[in-house]
């Protein structure tokens, strides 16, 4: 069985942050969390939704990083309905709140950054630590794996997640080889053990140019996302993982539900139900393990009808719809 892991990078937005009040947070909340329209809600609600409806196990990784300017019971509310709903809560984190954290910023003289592999080895340990113990006290079981806000880690970050008693780690995306630091390359598509953590990628296709395109909701159709789990369970590949996030079925600033997008998510979920030879899984209960030495999973080749389509979709998404 391919276990197929629906991560959820699950986030209030700095970008929309607009001050340190009730009504400030009620209003990101509402933005990027429970994602509210007038059409009805699209965040995590309804994912949750239908992750019942269809038997699906997913992993959110829940950011409490805004913590900082809103205190716990912020994160509170986003770990509070995931774990009602029996899914899987793990730890996320973006160091942009740093910046807006003022005198409440956890590091010596206040530093900032835009991603974690801007901080040396202990200024890391100290924030992860920090996002750790309010993701707990917020009432998530102890994190057993992580992944960076921007995708933004490196090697520090897997050394400071080991000296946490984190076993696993996702921020290295194949497909976007620049994003995080970590000392592997765009070839490294299996779980593999780095600095004591097991780094499991995000799943890829083969793009026409020979290239990789990361497997994303927004990034990918529906017919992509079956073909490459099809072809990840053909091929033996232990895991094959997708990226999602809270906000990706909507337009934050307009607050409309993209039904492109949206019809996207529930047909993977309807797919993955009845697909044959896959299972999804969480990381507490579904643990990847490592691959073996020298074995590399292919990802799924590009296909020229399937990139044209997934072309003229993406257009008319942007067009109707606009960036999130």
């Amino acid at each position: 069985m391919t276990c197929v892991y629906i991560t959820i990078d699950t986030e209030y937005s700095s970008g929309l942050f607009t001050g340190t009040g009730p009504i400030d947070r009620a209003t990101n909340f509402a933005r990027s969390v429970a994602c509210l329209t007038p059409d009805g809600t699209s965040g995590i609600c309804h994912k949750l939704e239908l992750f019942e409806r269809y038997g699906i196990k997913a992993v959110f990784f829940v950011d409490p990083m805004p913590a900082l300017v809103w205190g716990v019971a912020a994160i509170e509310d986003v770990v509070a309905p995931i774990i009602e709903a029996g899914q899987d809560v793990q730890l996320h984190c973006h160091t942009e709140w740093l910046d807006l954290a003022g005198e409440a910023n956890p590091l010596p003289g206040k530093r900032t950054g835009q991603n974690l592999y801007d901080f040396e080895l202990d200024e890391q340990h100290r924030i992860l630590e920090y996002a750790r113990d309010t993701l707990i006290a917020a009432g998530a079981p102890v994190p057993v794996a992580f992944r960076a806000g921007n995708y933004g880690a490196d090697d520090n970050t897997l050394r400071a997640l080991a000296r946490l008693g984190v076993r696993y780690d996702t921020s290295h995306c194949p497909a976007l080889p620049d994003a995080s630091r970590i000392s592997v390359g765009p070839e490294t598509r299996d779980a593999t053990l780095i600095e004591g953590v097991i780094e499991v990628p995000v799943g890829s296709i083969g793009t026409l140019g020979g290239g990789q395109r990361h497997a994303q909701i927004t990034a990918l159709t529906l017919a992509e996302m079956r073909a490459a789990i099809r072809h990840a369970r053909d091929t033996q590949a232990p895991t094959f993982t997708l990226v999602t996030h809270s906000f990706e079925l909507i337009n934050r600033r307009k607050l409309t539900v993209n039904r492109i997008v949206h019809r996207r998510f529930e047909g993977l979920c309807r797919a993955l139900s009845t697909m044959k030879g896959v299972t999804t899984g969480t990381y507490r209960d579904n643990p990847p393990s490592l691959s073996e030495p020298g074995e590399t999973s292919e990802p799924l080749p590009a296909h020229p009808i399937r990139t044209g389509y997934r072309m003229a979709e993406q257009l008319v998404s942007n067009t109707i719809y606009g960036a999130l």
